[in-house]
């Protein structure tokens, strides 16, 4: 898990200009924290991906308890950090609005353990249950997590609204699941 350095950043240069297309005064303040954190985070990464990426054997059995913090604002390269983003900037705009700042950013800092924390913990049960324990070196970085927490609140909020998701148009309550679904099947890793 490594990320190639000396090329143009063409992810981060479309999220920007999707940015300036909202406009920083319409996009609320824990949001646009997130945004920039994630980008900072990108562009002055705290340590190399294989060391912040959350897995049963470096979260768990190590206890390398940092990287469920670390791992959810750092991204395997500039596409990941794109999607991520766009998605964190419509989801936080809507959500942010509807909840105000002060919970939106509790929201965000417990989702974005508690992801590390369930991933970890369904690694674990794979190991177990398929008694495979390549489960254990399974290593994950990325907000995506926290993106799909915050799309099932966002359904919850804004009940009976319909997504589309590749080409069909889905009832949005069952979306998220169609998109973890997709997202699996189009990028395994």
């Amino acid at each position: 898990m490594q990320r190639r350095q000396g090329r143009v950043n063409a992810g981060l240069l479309l999220l920007l200009y999707q940015i300036s297309q909202v406009g920083l005064q319409n996009i609320p303040s824990v949001t646009l924290g997130v945004l920039v954190l994630n980008v900072f985070l990108f562009l002055n990464p705290v340590k190399p991906l294989s060391e912040v990426c959350i897995s049963v054997n470096e979260g768990f059995h190590r206890r390398d308890w940092q990287r469920l913090l670390l791992s959810p604002v750092h991204h395997a390269d500039d596409w990941h950090l794109y999607y991520n983003m766009v998605s964190m900037l419509w989801k936080g705009i809507m959500l942010e609005r509807k909840l105000g700042s002060t919970w939106f950013a509790y929201i965000i800092v417990v989702f974005s353990v508690l992801v590390g924390v369930v991933y970890v913990a369904l690694e674990f049960m794979l190991v177990k249950i398929l008694d495979d324990p390549s489960y254990e070196m399974n290593c994950a970085v990325g907000f995506s997590g926290v993106l799909f927490a915050l799309k099932v609140l966002n359904n919850y909020y804004n009940p009976g609204r319909v997504s589309n998701v590749l080409g069909f148009r889905i009832p949005s309550k069952y979306a998220c699941w169609v998109e973890l679904v997709a997202i699996h099947l189009i990028s395994p890793g």
